[in-house]
């Protein structure tokens, strides 16, 4: 049986397993063809404000490509929305992203004080339009040191998070965990849930060459890491990659899926096919058992488990149903 928050049977409050979803894969499809067992929690990814602020014109998302040349509509998101809480998700809009569209608007001018309350509307109306259970920010890297600076970003979420709650609605952030990448302390409170991306530490043109992107020791540090920047253990997430990084003759990005196609050994088992070293080739990725492990980490220290993303799993959802296993089973993880 795939165990699932609802089934564990604990009188203690679930762990919670999150799971982005890429409307920019086409989100009718991937709505209709990606099992979301165990998951509470949908994040589809991403909607942007244009540069006039405005989130949708016409019944028309303006900054939400999915995957065919176009936007998505309000229509669209709303029964994306009614499908996937249907299976038991809570479903909420993630905004920003780590790259912007170039349809985007200034992230650091609109949340200024000028124009930040027109942005909570706009994000507020869509919640309301489409029926979602509310937003998660993912504002990052420079931008996010960029708007902080300018002591524009705890405002912002504060303001967002007060109409939020208003209507019973959630906010949640993913976050990066290294200095200029990582949310301010003061907008924690603010959060439902804090979501630290614990994966990218290298990558097809950045950190140093030869090491892993996202092993066991940086989840263990990331998660100490919030712990001691004050985010509660019931609302702090672990983030885990359900892809890889290929170097040297390898693909420089590969899904767990083709991974487990390709490499059904080593991506049962290993962390790295091949030699991790500088100027080696070499795939570095989480595998079942490392994922296992960190997911007993996430149940005995934090929340739960973030996935980036869902549809880079198994079409038997096997790094989802080992994250499950672990998040809920009825003994004391490891």
């Amino acid at each position: 049986m795939f165990l699932t928050a609802a089934s564990a049977g604990s009188a203690q409050a679930r762990p919670v397993l999150v799971g982005y979803l890429p409307a920019f894969k086409g989100l009718v499809s991937k709505v209709a063809t990606t099992p979301i067992d165990g998951y509470t929690h949908i994040n589809i990814a991403f909607a942007n404000p244009d540069p006039s602020g405005r989130l949708v014109r016409s019944g028309r998302m303006t900054c939400m490509e999915d995957g065919a040349q176009d936007h998505v509509t309000v229509a669209q998101l709303r029964d994306a929305t009614t499908r996937l809480r249907a299976k038991g998700a809570k479903v909420l809009l993630s905004v920003a992203g780590g790259i912007l569209p170039r349809c985007a608007g200034d992230w650091s001018a609109l949340t200024g004080a000028g124009a930040r309350d027109r942005l909570v509307r706009e994000l507020l109306a869509v919640v309301e339009a489409a029926g979602l259970d509310g937003i998660d920010i993912d504002i990052e890297g420079e931008l996010l040191t960029k708007i902080d600076r300018q002591g524009n970003y705890t405002p912002f979420i504060a303001a967002l998070s007060k109409a939020l709650k208003a209507r019973s609605k959630l906010l949640t952030v993913a976050t990066a965990s290294y200095e200029g990448g990582m949310i301010p302390v003061g907008s924690i409170p603010y959060f439902d849930l804090v979501m630290a991306m614990s994966y990218d530490a290298i990558g097809p043109s950045w950190g140093t060459p030869g090491s892993e992107h996202a092993t066991p020791a940086q989840a263990k540090h990331d998660v100490a890491l919030w712990l001691d920047r004050g985010v509660a253990p019931e609302r702090l997430v672990l983030g885990v990659p359900f892809y890889g990084y290929g170097f040297g003759s390898y693909p420089p990005h590969l899904d767990f899926r083709d991974l487990l196609t390709t490499y059904p050994d080593k991506a049962l088992g290993d962390d790295v096919i091949g030699k991790a070293c500088a100027g080696c080739d070499y795939v570095s990725f989480n595998s079942v058992a490392t994922i296992r492990r960190k997911a007993a980490l996430a149940r005995a220290r934090a929340g739960g488990v973030m996935v980036w993303e869902i549809t880079q799993d198994s079409d038997t959802q096997l790094l989802a149903r080992t994250i499950a296993s672990q998040l809920y089973e009825t003994s004391t993880p490891n």
